[in-house]
């Protein structure tokens, strides 16, 4: 009892010192992680109706409340995403280029949930029920684009919020472990609540329960939502100076050179039949025995929703000793194997039951693995390329969308095929319902294995990735010096993490000396004897340490590599060759016409390089992609700078896109000109991107001129410490 009391007493005392200051080597203090999980819980409400409106087959609100036919419903689906791609890369634009007070995130996770509630209550209000079929329709159709839009930017927002509250990629698994605990209270009593008192009144297939009990959920989120999330900030790795407007055609080109971009889409793609099976659950207590289990479906849900508690905690410790890549393997593969053994039993209530909360287990894995994932990918191209990019990988992710026209008509043509169409009241016909349920089933199991092959081909390892960060840090490190805005934390942190690969680089990884720590737990601790219980846990305590200290020196071996490539690439032959050519291009000057005749010549000759080794692969695809830079860029220049190359007159964008206190006429003739400009400034740069291209890398390449300076300054830093 003694021991719990300590240990009890040693977590409280952990909890109030890190309170405001975050433990060593983390970025986020408990009161932050607390303020995002109960943030989270509000975040979670706040959409909780609007989820709840959806354009697709299965839909209660608009299937089982208004009668739309799933068909229909589909065909209403594509419409709002060829009128959503426009908006979505317009959203994704505003995300990586407004720069608004307070972050990238989260001024949209904070303002737009109370519009977002408006819409989603005034949607349920109208009185579509009594509307015939087309004008039914359109109205839907018009209301669930206005809906959609807060939607969006509320829930993007919070997704990609989650993803830079920190960039060491265990901290962020460990803290969206703890939040997820934290907010995924909500759907419990949202689950439990909500069907329970449904089934007790109106039902789940009327109309009159959106209306009454939805909306007292939202409001209790909205307030959640605005008190916590002023306690929550963003960490991106940049340098301090003022980054730039990312322009479209730029992001959307560097995104498509993302292999691991790809890796994650395709694997969304194409298991676009894997949630087929997901309606089994409600249908089968809604619908199943003449609806008198109805209202045991608030329970159900309930029992089935504390099986994520489980993943949320075991999540971290998975994805620590085994990675994101291969506990995500692993979950799709026992999930393939959890729906399958869906078909025999699916009729059986109580195996269905467990067969379901057995499949939420492995499957709310996922919302720890892939938020991860997807700021890896993040860093990983901001590594490759230098340029940060967050929601404009939306964009290109939009192909999807297309994809989905057509892949999203496959269950909804199921759903008619077997019979259910506007009348939802088919599926109480015990057949009827079965038979759909047996083949959406096939299909989800079809999806579920389609799903989980492109992963196979994801190796970007949690080790690499701490690899890739430590780089981003010793580039913002160097820039920031050359910018005379380098503060003593950032300087310490570069130089070490420089020292430290120097002093592990080429070692060979040590085995983990867990001997020491069974040896440790063998000695002997009789009860009342202090003295050996004292011994026994100072050596365990010891053990543990020197377990996490060859960890920690096993991981700085693995990625040492990574950095002392960073260090070194500009001594190589590739790079050496690339700062021979920057130099040429910056010698031609800004905006160079170059000749075809004599691209298409060194075309030729690039086509011709050896590409026996990797180093000669990559420098034959750097001369390649080096001269379709300037094709481009002279092809803009004879189309729109045909009297000559002119760089446009600098503005103030900040005072122009500041509104208080101005007419609405001046605003838009204001916003004219900002739309102008910034097309004036994009096809500009894009004209002298070869030179550009060019100065920054040779601009790079001085900036690591400066290390022996950074490292002298460093060690006169830490000896003024020492005499101090």
């Amino acid at each position: 009892m003694a021991n719990v009391v300590d240990k009890l007493r040693d977590t409280l005392d952990t909890a109030k010192k890190y309170w405001h200051t975050p433990p060593p080597g983390n970025y986020m203090s408990f009161k932050e992680i607390l303020s995002l999980g109960l943030g989270g819980f509000g975040a979670h409400w706040v959409p909780l109706l609007a989820e709840n409106i959806g354009l697709n087959a299965g839909n209660f609100i608009l299937g089982a409340c208004f009668g739309m036919r799933p068909m229909d419903l589909q065909i209403m689906l594509v419409v709002a995403n060829l009128v959503g791609i426009p908006l979505g890369i317009l959203r994704n634009y505003i995300y990586d280029n407004a720069h608004f007070k307070g972050g990238k995130f989260l001024p949209f996770v904070r303002h737009m949930a109370l519009p977002l509630i408006i819409a989603s209550v005034a949607f349920v209000w109208i009185p579509f029920e009594n509307m015939e079929y087309i004008q039914k329709a359109v109205l839907i159709e018009i209301m669930y684009l206005i809906l959609n839009i807060f939607q969006s930017f509320y829930l993007e927002s919070y997704q990609f919020l989650q993803q830079i509250v920190s960039p060491n990629t265990q901290e962020r698994v460990n803290t969206m472990s703890i939040t997820q605990i934290i907010f995924s209270l909500a759907p419990s009593i949202s689950n439990f609540l909500i069907p329970t008192v449904a089934g007790l009144t109106y039902g789940l297939d009327d109309i009159r329960t959106y209306r009454l009990i939805y909306p007292l959920f939202t409001v209790v989120g909205l307030i959640f939502n605005n008190i916590f999330f002023r306690h929550v900030h963003e960490r991106i790795v940049l340098p301090k100076q003022k980054q730039e407007r990312i322009r479209l055609v730029d992001a959307i080109r560097e995104v498509a050179k993302n292999k691991y971009f790809w890796i994650t889409s395709l694997a969304g793609w194409l298991g676009f039949l894997e949630g087929a099976s997901g309606v089994a659950l409600s249908w089968t207590f809604v619908y199943g025995n003449g609806g008198k289990n109805a209202p045991m479906l608030g329970l159900v849900n309930t029992l089935i929703g504390n099986a994520a508690l489980y993943p949320m905690i075991l999540a971290p410790f998975a994805i620590k000793y085994i990675g994101k890549r291969n506990l995500l393997i692993g979950c799709n593969l026992i999930n393939v194997l959890l729906l399958a053994l869906m078909y025999p039993f699916y009729t059986n209530p109580v195996i269905l039951v467990i067969l379901v909360w057995l499949n939420t287990f492995v499957s709310v894995f996922y919302n720890i693995y892939y938020p991860g994932i997807s700021a890896d990918m993040r860093d990983y191209h901001q590594y490759k390329t230098g340029v940060r990019i967050d929601a404009l990988f939306g964009v290109v992710g939009m192909l999807g969308t297309f994809i989905g026209f057509f892949t999203g008509f496959v269950v909804p043509y199921i759903y008619e095929k077997m019979g259910l169409g506007e009348d939802y009241s088919v599926l109480y016909d015990d057949t009827m319902r079965n038979n759909l349920l047996r083949v959406l089933i096939v299909a989800a199991v079809i999806g579920a294995i389609i799903n989980v092959i492109p992963y196979f081909f994801y190796d970007l390892t949690e080790e690499k990735h701490r690899g890739y960060i430590k780089v981003l840090k010793i580039r913002a490190m160097v820039t920031d010096y050359r910018n005379n805005d380098l503060n003593d934390e950032e300087l310490k942190e570069g130089v070490e993490i420089i020292q430290t690969a120097r002093k592990l680089f080429g070692k060979e990884k040590s085995p983990l000396p867990k001997q020491a720590l069974h040896d440790a737990k063998k000695l002997p601790h009789p009860k009342g004897d202090e003295q050996a219980i004292q011994k026994r846990d100072a050596a365990i305590h010891a053990a543990r340490q020197e377990i996490r200290r060859v960890r920690q020196e096993n991981d700085d071996i693995g990625n040492s590599p990574i950095v002392m490539e960073e260090l070194e690439k500009y001594q190589t032959k590739r790079y050496q060759i690339m700062l021979e050519e920057a130099k040429k291009t910056v010698a031609d000057g800004k905006g160079h016409l170059y000749l075809e005749a004599d691209l298409k010549e060194k075309h030729d000759e690039a086509k011709k390089l050896p590409k026996n080794s990797n180093e000669e692969r990559q420098i034959r695809s750097d001369a390649l992609s080096a001269l379709r830079v300037k094709k481009a860029a002279s092809k803009l220049i004879v189309k729109h700078f045909p009297d000559g190359l002119q760089e446009p007159e600098e503005i103030d964008l900040d005072e122009l896109e500041n509104t208080e206190n101005k007419k609405l006429s001046q605003v838009y003739r204001e916003k004219k000109t900002i739309r102008q400009y910034l097309k004036k400034k994009s096809l500009y740069a894009r004209a002298i991107k070869p030179y550009t291209d060019a100065e920054n890398l040779l601009r790079t390449a001085h900036d690591y001129t400066f290390l022996d300076e950074i490292e002298e300054k460093y060690h006169q830093l830490q000896q003024a410490k020492n005499e101090a």
